[in-house]
């Protein structure tokens, strides 16, 4: 085993991080990805596609993986120049751009794991999800819930998101709903998350999802787990079934 994963030990056997390091993974969505990603390449996964078009701005810094000199810089390049700067010898390929019906069908997005962090002000979540079915890849969708993480897995014979509702506005409000359905049914709390879906509905139209630091750190670990168990053949929960951690 490489002296960078001599720490990995016990906890990931030899055979495992072998079969991580050449395993790609494409992070759509450089906010949420962004620490996604870094965890992914700590843990070994060392071949990452990562695609965004936005740039870093002062608002992303209370939760996301860049600091005061990445501002202005496309996320996808400063991420880039960050987990190159972790292991220069990983294999990071940057697409600097959003996705959109165009670029989907004609940028290299060969990997064996997809994760769907973009945003919903379009319907391009869906046709990730779908092009991804297509080409029979699983797609990780991460949720940051401020104090909670939820994931889900899509195939293409699970259910998909349009499953909840065909309509791309607002639509972390019909997931957030979701969530709430699920939980209750395991009889776990939800007041609080209720109380943040009421006040994020009132600014739904306007604004997109407030979102905290340890959501994403618990995403990150969550995220890195299921692709791990994906990666060495491990069982894994897909849609309508879930993951979920939460510190409320």
């Amino acid at each position: 085993m490489s002296l960078r994963y001599k720490r990995n030990i016990i906890h990931i056997e030899e055979e495992e991080q072998l079969r991580i390091q050449d395993f790609t993974v494409l992070i759509g969505g450089c906010g949420i990805g962004s620490y996604i990603a870094e965890c992914l390449l700590r843990m070994g996964f060392e071949n990452l596609i990562i695609v965004d078009g936005d740039t870093v701005e002062m608002t992303n810094l209370n939760r996301q993986n860049y600091v005061v000199a990445d501002i202005g810089v496309n996320k996808a390049i400063a991420l880039k120049d960050r987990l190159m700067a972790i292991n220069p010898e990983a294999k990071i390929t940057a697409y600097p751009e959003f996705l959109d019906r165009n670029n989907l069908y004609s940028l290299d997005l060969n990997c064996k794991v997809a994760i769907n962090a973009l945003d919903f002000s379009s319907d391009i979540p869906f046709l990730f999800d779908e092009y991804m079915a297509e080409h029979n890849i699983p797609v990780v969708h991460p949720y940051n819930l401020g104090w909670a993480g939820f994931l889900t897995v899509i195939t293409a014979e699970s259910r998909n998101l349009r499953s909840l509702d065909k309509e791309h506005h607002a639509f972390e409000i019909n997931v957030g709903k979701f969530i709430v359905d699920r939980l209750q049914k395991q009889h776990i709390d939800t007041k609080w998350l209720e109380d943040f879906l009421l006040a994020y509905g009132k600014i739904a139209m306007d604004s997109p999802p407030p979102q905290l630091s340890l959501g994403l750190y618990l995403l990150a670990g969550m995220v890195c787990q299921v692709v791990f168990n994906i990666a060495t053949d491990k069982p894994i929960k897909v849609f309508p079934e879930s993951y979920y951690l939460s510190m409320r």
